[in-house]
C-alpha cells in the first residue's frame, strides 16, 4: 500500500534526480575539444564505472549474478537508458538545446498513453490537465528556436525524438518491474552499451585532461547517480508522475546556463517555465492529498 511517507520520499528522490540531470548543459560549455559523440562516449563510460562501483559496494560477490538475473525485461531497459544516453548528446551536436527539449517535453504525453495501454492505469484528469499544461509551457519556453530549424536541425530534432520515446518505454518497464526486479543492474548496461556503441565513433580522442576530468563528474553525478535515484523512486511513483517529475531537467537547465555560463534566458524561458513549474507542483500537491 503507497504510503504518503513513501510518496514523498520518491518525489524528493525524483526531484534530486531532475535538478543532477539539469546540470549537463552548463558543465559541456565549459569543455576545452570534446565533441559530440566522443561527450557521449565519456559520459556513458563513467555512468558505468560508477554504477559498477555502488552495485559492487551493495552486492559485493552478487555483481555477476545480479546482472544474470536482469532477463530480457532488463536487457531492454538497459537498452533504453543507452537511447537516451546516445540520442540526447547526438541530436545537441545537430541542433539546438532547446529543440532538444521541446522533444523531450513529449515524454510525459508518450508516458501517460503507454501507462494506460499496456499498464491499464487510469490517468486522473488532474494528471492529464498538468501534462498539457506542461506541453504548453515547454512549447512556450522554447517559441523562438523553433522558427530557425533548418534540414539539419530538423534531422536533429528527429534523432530528440528517440529519448521520450526511449524513456516512456523505460517508465513501463520500471512500473512492471521495479517490485520484483532489483533494475539498477540495466542502468550499468545502458551506460556499458551506450559506451561501446560511441567508442568507434569517438575514436581518436580530442579531450584534453580538463575535459576528461569534466565529464567524470557528468558520468558520476549527472547521469549515473540520478540515473540510480530515478530506479528507487519508481516503485513509489505513477508512470506519469516519474515522466512530469523529469521535466524539472529542461526547466532547470536554463537557469543553470544564466548563472554558471552568463547565458540569459529570454522572457518567455522564465514565463513557459513558470506553467510548467506550477503544473508540476498542481499535479504532486493533489496526489499527495490524495496519498
Amino acid at each position: 500500500m503507497l504510503t504518503k511517507t513513501s510518496h514523498r520520499r520518491a518525489v524528493i528522490l525524483m526531484l534530486c534526480a531532475a535538478t543532477l540531470w539539469s546540470i549537463a548543459g552548463v558543465f559541456t560549455r565549459h569543455l576545452d575539444a570534446a565533441r559530440g559523440v566522443e561527450v557521449t562516449f565519456w559520459r556513458s563510460f563513467f555512468a558505468a564505472v560508477f554504477v559498477a562501483v555502488a552495485m559492487l559496494r551493495q552486492y559485493r560477490s552478487g555483481f555477476i549474478p545480479r546482472l544474470r538475473l536482469l532477463g530480457t525485461v532488463g536487457l531492454l531497459s538497459g537498452c533504453m537508458w543507452a537511447t537516451m544516453y546516445s540520442c540526447f548528446m547526438i541530436a545537441i551536436t545537430m541542433t539546438t538545446v532547446a529543440n532538444t527539449s521541446i522533444m523531450e517535453s513529449l515524454s510525459p504525453l508518450f508516458t501517460a498513453f503507454l501507462a494506460w495501454l499496456i499498464l491499464r492505469q487510469q490517468i486522473p484528469l488532474r494528471t492529464w490537465c498538468a501534462i498539457a499544461a506542461a506541453c504548453v509551457g515547454m512549447g512556450w519556453m522554447f517559441i523562438g528556436s523553433i522558427s530557425q530549424v533548418d534540414q539539419r536541425g530538423l534531422i536533429g530534432m528527429l534523432i530528440a525524438l528517440g529519448v521520450p520515446v526511449a524513456a516512456s518505454v523505460n517508465v513501463i518497464l520500471l512500473k512492471k518491474r521495479a517490485h520484483t526486479v532489483d533494475m539498477m543492474p540495466a542502468v550499468f548496461m545502458g551506460g556499458s552499451i551506450s559506451a561501446l556503441i560511441m567508442l568507434p565513433l569517438a575514436w581518436p580522442f580530442h579531450a584534453s585532461l580538463h575535459d576528461v576530468l569534466i565529464l567524470a563528474i557528468l558520468g558520476f553525478f549527472q547521469l549515473g547517480l540520478p540515473c540510480i535515484l530515478m530506479v528507487r523512486a519508481s516503485p513509489s511513483l505513477s508512470a506519469p508522475e516519474l515522466a512530469l517529475l523529469s521535466l524539472l531537467e529542461v526547466l532547470l537547465a536554463p537557469i543553470w546556463a544564466w548563472l554558471g555560463a552568463g547565458e540569459l534566458p529570454a522572457r518567455e524561458t522564465l514565463m513557459g517555465g513558470a506553467l510548467v513549474l506550477g503544473a508540476l507542483v498542481f499535479n504532486e500537491m493533489a496526489a499527495m492529498r490524495k496519498a
